[in-house]
């Protein structure tokens, strides 16, 4: 069976992170880690300037947690742990010291939703929706709920949190601060990424890494901060709520 991957390659100081999954490049733990890893070893490579966080695929960026994961979890420290997986990610994209660039070609859901807003800047295509489903599973979005909220605000992360089977469009997320550009096709998207990535490689390597420092500030706390949001919900996956809800998503 294909568990899914992530590669990382290398051309003219730019990293491409990629990661896939063929259950909708949702992300088990085993892939958080890689991913984790391969974020934080680009950021210690001098001979990276720029990192790039994309998925393999056409219309789904990210479908968030691994739900046959989920309702393997049977007690609160192997819940917790799942979750730091997530926490771990948006970590490292905060402290790798490089700016990453999110390439989002679809819909993405929960955790995905965290990905993008820990990203530097992303961008999109119209086809990517975005929906933070965790509530509707008996959870939240704890731990992804920092990125998220300082991207789009209370408000905008409160709409999504509080309506979980609502899908919000790529120009609500663009308007929002989610995105930073909307695309029509994937092909566009790659066309004004390339374009983009290459611009800002020629730009002063040490001001950009200061705007990496900027961008963060005040977000020392994240580490301790995180891995309590993830033993919330490692806490609230094992309720008969969310037990009886994953399955029943799982057999649908």
């Amino acid at each position: 069976m294909d568990t899914g991957f992530v590669k990382s390659s290398i051309k003219e100081n730019i990293c491409t992170v990629e990661f896939f999954h063929p259950a909708h490049n949702s992300l088990p733990g085993n892939l958080l880690i890689k991913l984790q890893t391969q974020i934080l070893d680009a950021g210690k490579n001098d001979n990276v300037l720029l990192i790039v966080l994309k998925s393999k695929g056409d219309r789904t960026y990210c479908a968030g947690a691994s739900f046959t994961e989920l309702v393997a979890i049977d007690n609160e420290e192997t819940g917790k742990e799942f979750f730091m997986g997530f926490a771990n990610v948006i970590n490292a994209i905060r402290s790798c010291g490089k700016i990453v660039i999110g390439r989002v070609q679809g819909k993405t859901v929960g955790g995905g939703v965290g990905l993008a807003a820990a990203c530097d800047y992303c961008m999109a295509t119209k086809y990517s929706s975005v929906r933070l489903s965790e509530l509707a599973v008996g959870i939240g979005p704890f731990v992804i709920g920092p990125a998220v909220q300082r991207k789009v605000g209370v408000s905008a992360f409160s709409q999504m949190a509080l309506n979980p089977t609502e899908w919000q469009t790529a120009k609500w997320a663009k308007d929002k601060g989610l995105f930073t550009e909307v695309f029509e096709s994937t092909r566009q998207l790659d066309e004004y990424m390339e374009e983009f990535v290459d611009k800002l490689s020629k730009m002063n390597p040490d001001a950009i890494n200061l705007l990496k420092s900027v961008f963060w500030e005040n977000t020392e706390s994240w580490d301790a901060l995180l891995e309590k949001r993830a033993e919330m919900s490692g806490k609230l996956i094992l309720s008969d709520f969310a037990k009886s809800a994953i399955q029943g998503f799982l057999t649908a």
